[in-house]
């Protein structure tokens, strides 16, 4: 009895790996058309763009001459679709150009930036002089009188405070020619 039971045990376990063998199989080759498909279509796809027909050509008001002056001073070489504003924009001397006003802003924004940080740094120094203990009695009964260092800090404050009024003035009235000039105010940026 126990010879017969391994038997079938045997048969059992040799059927079941045949029936997996088979399963694998039968999976296995189910894959490949699938695979080929993808292939083929792959293939088709390069095909049919070898055969489209290339896009046109669309042009812009940027490609087109505002007036016939203009067909003259564009340059023979350049890059197809390249713009009038593009050309110009290299040229830092031009008022015409991006570089020029963006070049002109930034100056004038430093200059403020400047102006800005040195005012911060005089009323921190007139703040401390305001609270200053000096340990020197003739000097603490000096200064309690005339104050001359505060009030020399505080003349400095206010001609800081009008250079920066001034320079924002400025600021503005170049805002003002950009426009009049017909340029983009993105440039003041």
């Amino acid at each position: 009895m126990r010879i017969s039971s391994l038997y079938r045990m045997a048969a059992l376990a040799g059927l079941f790996y045949l029936t997996a063998g088979l399963a694998w199989a039968q999976q296995d080759t189910s894959q490949q058309p699938s695979t080929d498909a993808v292939a083929e279509a792959a293939r088709k796809a390069r095909a049919e763009q070898k055969t489209a027909p290339k896009p046109k050509k669309v042009f812009t008001n940027d490609d087109m001459p505002a007036t016939p002056a203009e067909t003259s001073a564009k340059p023979a070489e350049g890059a197809p679709g390249e713009t009038q504003a593009a050309s110009e924009g290299g040229d830092e001397n031009n008022p015409k150009s991006e570089t020029y006003w963006r070049k002109r802003f930034q100056k004038l924004r430093d200059k403020i930036s400047q102006t800005e940080q040195e005012l911060d740094v005089l009323q921190r120094e007139l703040n401390k002089d305001q609270v200053q203990y000096y340990p020197d009695p003739q000097k603490a009964l000096q200064q309690q009188y005339s104050r001359s260092d505060i009030n020399e800090k505080t003349a400095k404050i206010e001609a800081k405070k009008k250079e920066l009024e001034s320079l924002k003035q400025q600021m503005s009235d170049l805002e003002d020619d950009l426009r009049k000039a017909g340029g983009d105010p993105g440039w003041a940026r």
